[in-house]
């Protein structure tokens, strides 16, 4: 049999979402929903009776929440994607960062504050549709047995799960020439959080240099992320301000809905945080982050670009490299999706192209080599 439609399976205890969600997904023909769970523990059976492609999964239900759902079926060794249906709260942001930990791979968030049902069946379908498509290979004539299977986007106790096969090698640029860094600006999506953990727990040290971070998520989430990459690693992780002076060894996140960019004041280089309109349909968006620290530092920036849909930071690597910056993305392997960095790699942009575990080494190793010092030890 050949796979040509996506089979989704929706978990969540309000009869009033499921058929929310069903309606948006059934709008496009290659989703198929083929089953409902109103609990997780209902849902556990279900993967196992149907099988689907991707789960999406309500947080907070009774008898087995979404979380320990979740929990169940990575010991149970289900690969799929599942994607968390969130609420845009404080108490919402903090449960999905538990999903993702978890092993969930993404979220999107429930509708608020629309006005009807229609404008909420479009909101669903422009977050959930994409993400889905991007997590899920379709429509290629893959075999249903031989489907590749999307991991986790954060590491579980279950052993790690089949990724796709990588596309081949794709051409690197030289290294640039030997320059110093002043800016380590850093972008993500999907799968992100994971990728941001790994990279700054790896660090030996608090970065020399100012650190500037995209992570596509809206307003609270970034706060919460912010206040959890703080306690994993030596450099100090703070939600952005405007007018924040930069200091090193201090990662900056981009506040949700809010573009992240940099200005000087009476000589001072701070952040600034602007509502501009979304750029690539992101708000807060890598390129906007990225064309403003080359605006400010030339060439003397070094970006990353990690896992994460779409192609946004593309441009602003253009500028970076332009410049005569430094690129870094990671690969297609140990990538939840490999849009950004993808497209980043396949325009030509990166200088190397690594496993999330190497970004981390690669990073500190450009710093030394730049004649930016790596200090010892951790914070003071």
């Amino acid at each position: 049999m050949l796979v040509t439609r996506i089979r989704v399976l929706v978990v969540d205890d309000s009869v009033v979402v499921r058929r929310l969600v069903t309606d948006s997904l059934s709008r496009d023909p290659d989703i198929e929903v083929v089953g409902f769970a109103s609990n997780g523990k209902i849902a556990l059976s279900k993967v196992d009776q149907l099988g689907p492609d991707l789960v999406t999964m309500d947080i907070e239900m009774p008898e087995m929440n979404g979380i320990e759902a979740v929990r169940a079926l990575r010991r149970g060794r289900h690969t799929m994607p599942i994607i968390m249906f969130s609420t845009l709260t404080e108490r919402g942001a903090s449960a999905t960062l538990d999903a993702l930990v978890a092993g969930a791979t993404d979220y999107v968030t429930k509708p608020a504050n629309v006005g009807s049902v229609q404008e909420s069946l479009a909101q669903v379908a422009s977050q959930l549709i994409p993400k889905i498509k991007a997590l899920v290979p379709h429509g290629t004539g893959t075999p249903a047995t031989a489907r590749p299977e999307i991991r986790a986007s954060v590491p579980t106790q279950a052993a790690p799960p089949l990724r796709p096969a990588a596309r081949g090698p794709v051409a690197t640029r030289p290294m640039p020439p030997v320059h110093p860094v002043q800016a380590l600006i850093v972008g993500s999506s999907t799968g992100g959080p994971e990728a941001l953990s790994k990279v700054l727990s790896n660090l030996s040290a608090p970065p020399p240099v100012p650190v500037l971070l995209v992570q596509h998520m809206p307003p609270v989430f970034t706060r919460q992320l912010a206040a959890r990459l703080d306690r994993l690693g030596p450099a100090t992780v703070v939600e952005a301000a405007d007018g924040d002076v930069l200091t090193p060894g201090t990662v900056y996140v981009a506040p949700g809905d809010h573009h992240l960019e940099l200005r000087r004041s009476a000589g001072t280089l701070r952040v600034a945080i602007t509502d501009g309109p979304p750029v690539n349909f992101c708000r807060p968006s890598v390129d906007v982050l990225f064309r403003s620290a080359v605006k400010e530092f030339g060439g003397k920036v070094l970006a990353v670009v990690l896992t994460g849909m779409g192609a946004d930071g593309r441009t602003g690597c253009e500028d970076v490299v332009s410049a005569g910056g430094t690129v870094l993305v990671q690969d297609e392997p140990t990538s939840v999706v490999w849009g950004m960095p993808g497209a980043v790699a396949t325009a030509g942009l990166a200088h190397r192209i690594l496993p999330v575990g190497e970004v981390a080494p690669a990073i500190e190793s450009v710093l030394a080599r730049s004649g930016t010092a790596v200090p010892s030890g951790g914070r003071s």
